[in-house]
């Protein structure tokens, strides 16, 4: 067995320590790149001090990240470790978009390496081979930036490479904003009516009453609990949110979990009226729980939920989308077939989600109300803009109708 080398005092030195000339203390160790390296210390308490910190350095990605040769995806793990505050959906969301668009591409990149001019081909790549939209790319662009920020504020690297390189992109590229469209009075009215009179969907009518009734985000409606509903003064309080996220995790293998979180802003905690047809959904429902015993489950300590299964577990907005579409397969189905026996122009149901429900009741309110900002309080818009963008769209239709009424009713030429 081979002898432990010790020092001038006998004490045993550890494997890549060793007792210079001068009686100071050398540790020679490699670096994650494979590459020699020593530390020096006039003492062995203090080399082996620095040894330790040495350890937790590399063990965090310090020491490698301190020289600039980390990686952008080691990067991106110190950027979201000081998001501390993130809500688990737009971690979720942050997550997704990385692993999806950086991790295997530019990721692989050690971040002091990574030129402007590689942004500007990362960017073009994804929309040229991967045919992502310009929003979408922005989307990636919104977290590469501040990751890039981070690393020029600890003097990792001089310049951020994502400087301006989203405007050059979108220079010459016109932005489409997807607008989600509204369903028309006709096309609402026959939707309510089909579910009400449909034996299968029926039991959805309350759910897309109070959806269409409140302009609530879905995730706001499903998380309603009993003691959010005051019949009495006939108010809803909005103060909390049903989110369903993935948790990467080993012991929980990815799986998607719900939880529930603050509503999307700030602006969101707010008190809605109760029309009455949203009212006579709550007593139904009230009715059907106390004849049936429902218990619901359990999340984040918060239980009572007003919209569930009949096992007492919450809705999610993907099975409230799947409903909405075999209530458009069949409407439709059946529409088409009156409508030609009857022979006259049938009324048919676009594709639409769940929260085309909420931008339906935002066009009907904006119909009515002239005042912008009651339209944005109820709807919980942070951003007025939000609220003006509807609001403009409408006010553009009700412009048009009202000069085609005039052109009609008088002789003005």
């Amino acid at each position: 067995m081979k002898k432990a080398r010790k020092d001038d005092k006998g004490r045993a030195l550890k494997q890549g320590e060793y007792q210079r000339y001068d009686r100071s203390y050398e540790y020679r160790y490699k670096d994650p790149f494979n590459k020699r390296k020593c530390i020096y210390a006039p003492t062995l308490m203090e080399l082996r001090e620095q040894e330790k910190e040495l350890m937790r350095d590399q063990l965090d990605g310090l020491d490698v990240y301190a020289k600039g040769m980390a990686t952008v995806n080691m990067l991106y793990e110190r950027y979201i470790r000081t998001k501390v505050n993130l809500r688990p959906t737009t971690l979720a969301a942050y997550q997704f978009t990385y692993d999806r668009y950086v991790r295997d591409l530019l990721g692989k990149k050690r971040i002091g390496e990574v030129k402007y001019s590689d942004i500007l081909y990362f960017y073009n790549y994804l929309m040229k081979e991967r045919n992502l939209k310009v929003e979408t790319v922005d989307k990636v662009h919104t977290l590469l930036h501040p990751m890039f920020t981070l690393a020029v504020r600890d003097n990792i690297i001089r310049k951020n490479p994502t400087d301006g390189a989203m405007a050059t992109i979108k220079q010459g590229r016109t932005c489409v904003k997807t607008t989600r469209h509204a369903l028309t009075k006709e096309q609402q009215r026959c939707f309510l009516e089909y579910v009400a009179g449909n034996p299968f969907f029926v039991k959805w009518l309350p759910l897309f009453t109070v959806l269409l009734g409140t302009g609530c985000r879905v995730g706001e409606v499903t998380g309603l609990r009993w003691e959010d509903i005051d019949l009495k003064k006939k108010m809803i309080s909005i103060n909390h949110n049903l989110v369903r996220y993935s948790k990467k995790d080993p012991d929980e293998g990815g799986t998607m979990v719900t939880g529930i979180s603050l509503p999307k802003t700030e602006a969101g905690i707010r008190t809605i009226p109760m029309f009455p047809q949203v009212e006579e959904a709550f007593m139904t429902l009230w009715e059907e729980h106390k004849e049936n015993m429902i218990e619901t489950e359990t999340i984040d300590g918060m239980n009572n939920f007003i919209f569930v299964r009949d096992d007492g577990t919450v809705l999610s907005s993907q099975a409230i989308n799947d409903v909405i579409k075999r209530v458009i397969k069949y409407y439709n189905e059946e529409e088409k077939r009156k409508a030609k026996a009857e022979k006259r122009e049938s009324v048919l149901l676009p594709d639409f989600s769940c929260h085309h429900l909420r931008h339906t009741f935002c066009t009907r309110f904006c119909e009515t109300e002239k005042n912008v900002k009651v339209v944005q309080s109820v709807m919980g818009h942070a951003d007025i803009t939000t609220t003006l963008d509807i609001y403009t769209d409408v006010t553009e239709s009700v412009k048009t109708e009202a000069m085609l009424n005039l052109a009609a009713s008088v002789d003005v030429f």
